[in-house]
């Protein structure tokens, strides 16, 4: 298992690699500290739904972008 500093480190990392801004990093590396981690569920849940809508509209253009191609190689 981790050690304390090792969790810390590598749980800050994570984050930073997920996206979380600063206020989600600040807010899970304090229960981090706490040892609380059960508490940083809801944030990481959040930040997760967050990033899938993102994802879900990136797609969607890129589906409009891919139609568009479609249509115009079709016509030409």
């Amino acid at each position: 298992m981790f050690m304390m500093g090792n969790l810390y480190e590598g749980i800050h990392q994570n984050l930073m690699d997920a996206g979380c801004d600063q206020q989600i990093t600040d807010q899970c590396m304090a229960f981090v500290k706490e040892e609380r981690l059960s508490d940083m569920v809801p944030i990481l849940t959040e930040h997760r739904k967050t990033l899938l809508d993102s994802l879900h509209k990136d797609q969607k253009q890129i589906d409009c972008l891919d139609y568009l191609l479609y249509m115009i190689n079709k016509a030409g």
